[in-house]
């Protein structure tokens, strides 16, 4: 669905490149609105339609002068409005709904003055805000025009021509470009969906959490006991690291309770392992020689070479600095953490995705070691540089830990070598065992340890070692991680038996959820399997264009022209899908819809054959308040796989185990075959 969409919006740029250009303008002037600016992702679609250059579907110099324009354009809109209603303007709807935001913008704004206009542009979140302040405080119209050119003239340009670099970058790699693109958003996506997470737990969980610590202050300060007395000591408000002893005891709670909550998933078989082969699926479907290439080079960075040279180079330099107790916590930290993985690796034998070459305790999966001892290593070393540097300095450094931990954790999803949960299990252990050595070290009196000489050491020590590891090994981890080939064979004749029963009974979705039964198998190619299906009154889906994407939003009275909404099923997207009018309907407002996947066996007999798994069921196609369409999967799946079985002159209904049918459906199976295989068969 993704690659027939993204080619249809392709040929449609190609023979309406206006519209691609009238967007990029649209989506600049956007970018200075307020609210909008903060919701509409203007910037990435930019980078998207800029990446078509190099392939000669849109022209540079259009784009840069339609992003330009729109630049100037929204941010004088915005400045006008501030210019005309002044501060009443923030008494509106929604603006009056963002007081935060306007506040960070106000003080920006006094910071830097007449600069702020330019610098804005540049700074997610003030950007749609600025131009309104400045027309709201009387600046200058002819001063706020001059530098509101100057910025769309530096802005347009830095947008459109790093699209066009990734793009050319993209049309280098040739048939790797598209799933390396596709991975390249997943990683994003899971960035941004982790970096949020993590800002709404902040700002929902720590003011309970502090709530929760002044009720045990107030105990402390009426008991006298040595608890009371140490806790008294440690809560105390007016030491200077109080604020991240909370942050660092709320970090502890929260993931300790997430690492338990996935042990428990891993020991009870919980829907989480489900999950887990969904991930493993997708990202194994993703994996190119280029991206392996990097991953591995990556996944090198956390290797026990490198993170003991890493230990041991600043050990070495604590020590050379007389920071003995620092010394013994970062020894404790790395050494610690590495030895409790083990122990839960051993006491678990969790076996991993594939067969690598590792051995001992290192063959065990759960939880991650790569993650767990490399969130530990560069956190703790984050965390002793950071605490004597100023705030901006400690966002960067804490930020380029948390980007090298998460890439190191992403490269062994996406080289098969753990599991999903093994990887979250990992980073949730690491950071607890982190958070709780970061509250010991902050309890007690510790020297100051010089930062830049810190960070010197590490990186050093990171990039020699690293560079090392990568040179001698990387060879060697190629034919490691390489995609290995085991695709499990059934003859046709154990299939068509009992080995059918193999297939799962329902689909498993991506978030590990149990969905509708899987009632259809079938044996041999995609090609034949359509032509019977066209010969019964079945027709492919509608691709996923624009134009028919737009069905959904119209009161569309043809089923038939609504493309379906593809549906993972154990981390695979439909390989066919099928739909057709829904019989007896005369409201025409259903349809039937056949989705088929390939299953992880090859039959065998004469010839190979591949088979293939399917659900079909019944849309019920809705209109609210006649605006948009909505379609709701019904529930029996009965009769729609008896309207399938009617184009199989050999099909048969073979019945599954006792407990698996249930209200909506029998419990049968339809199994299906192609003639030619069919004639290698005995019955």
């Amino acid at each position: 669905m993704m690659t027939s969409l993204v080619s249809s919006i392709i040929e449609f740029l190609t023979a309406n490149p206006h519209v691609a250009y009238m967007a990029v303008f649209l989506l600049a002037l956007s970018e200075s609105i307020p609210i909008i600016g903060a919701v509409v992702p203007g910037t990435a679609v930019i980078l998207a339609l800029s990446a078509l250059v190099p392939s000669g579907v849109l022209l540079l110099w259009p784009l840069l002068i339609a992003a330009t324009l729109g630049a100037i354009v929204g941010d004088g809109l915005s400045f006008w409005l501030g210019h005309r209603y002044h501060r009443e303007i923030l008494g509106f709807w929604p603006l009056n709904r963002q007081p935060e935001l306007i506040q960070s913008s106000e003080a920006f704004f006094e910071r830097h003055g007449a600069k702020s206009v330019f610098l804005a542009r540049f700074v997610p979140g003030v950007r749609a805000f600025i131009p309104l302040l400045a027309g709201m405080m009387g600046m200058a119209v002819s001063r706020f025009y001059a530098v509101n050119v100057a910025s769309a003239l530096a802005w347009a340009p830095s947008h459109i021509l790093s699209g066009v670099l990734v793009g050319a970058t993209f049309s280098i790699l040739g048939a790797a470009a598209r799933p390396i693109a596709i991975l390249l958003v997943f990683l994003l996506v899971v960035g941004w969906a982790l970096l949020h997470f993590v800002r709404w737990t902040i700002r929902r969980g720590v003011p309970y959490f502090i709530e929760a610590l002044e009720r045990l202050r107030y105990w402390a300060s009426t008991h006298d006991t040595g608890l009371s007395r140490s806790l008294t000591h440690v809560l105390d408000p007016s030491r200077p690291e109080a604020r991240t002893l909370a942050l660092s005891a709320a970090l502890l709670v929260g993931a300790a309770w997430l690492f338990f909550g996935i042990l428990e998933d891993v020991i009870t078989g919980d829907p989480l392992l489900l999950v887990d082969s969904a991930i493993y699926h997708v990202l194994q479907d993703l994996r190119t020689v280029p991206g392996d290439a990097v991953m591995i080079a990556i996944t090198e960075l956390g290797d026990t070479t490198v993170v003991a040279a890493v230990t041991l180079v600043v050990l070495l330099w604590l020590m050379w600095k007389r920071a003995w107790r620092t010394a013994a916590y970062w020894l404790i930290a790395i050494a610690g953490a590495s030895a409790l993985n083990s122990v839960i690796k051993v006491a678990l034998h969790r076996a991993r995705p594939g067969e690598l070459l590792y051995s001992g305790w290192s063959a065990f999966s759960f939880p991650s070691g790569h993650s767990t001892v490399n969130v530990v290593l560069y956190g703790f070393l984050a965390f002793l540089i950071a605490r004597n540097l100023n705030p901006a300095w400690r966002l960067v450094v804490a930020l380029g830990a948390a980007i090298l931990i998460f890439l190191i954790a992403s490269s062994r999803l996406y080289l098969g070598a753990h599991w999903f949960s093994d990887v979250i299990g990992g980073l949730a252990f690491g950071s607890a065992w982190l958070a709780l050595l970061g509250l010991s070290y902050l309890g007690r009196q510790v020297g100051r340890v010089e930062p830049k000489g810190l960070l010197a050491a590490g990186c050093s020590a990171l990039i020699l070692v690293g560079g090392l590891n990568i040179y001698r090994s990387h060879a060697t981890d190629i034919d490691r991680y390489a995609v290995k080939a085991t695709t499990p064979f059934m003859t046709a004749t154990d299939w068509w038996a009992s080995g059918w029963q193999q297939v799962p009974p329902r689909r498993i979705d991506l978030t590990g959820e149990t969905e509708e039964p899987l009632s259809f198998q079938w044996a041999g190619s995609l090609e034949n399997l359509r032509d019977v299906l066209q010969n019964h009154g079945w027709h492919d889906s509608v691709d996923w264009t624009p134009l028919n994407t737009l069905n959904w939003f119209t009161v569309q009275t043809d089923p038939a022209a609504l493309p379906v909404i593809p549906l993972f099923a154990s981390g695979r997207l439909p390989s066919l899908t099928f739909v057709r009018p829904s019989s007896g309907n005369v409201l025409n407002n259903s349809r039937l819809v056949l989705r088929v996947w390939i299953v992880d066996f090859e039959l065998t007999n004469e010839r190979t054959s591949s088979l293939w798994m399917g659900s079909v069921v019944e849309e019920r196609i809705y209109h609210p308040l006649s605006l948009i369409t909505l379609t709701s999967t019904q529930p029996g799946v009965n009769a729609p796989r008896s309207t399938l079985a009617v184009a199989f002159d050999d099909g048969r209904l073979l019945s599954r185990p006792p407990g698996t049918a249930n209200g909506d459906w029998d419990g049968d199976v339809l199994l299906a075959r192609h003639g030619k295989t069919q004639k290698s068969i005995s019955d």
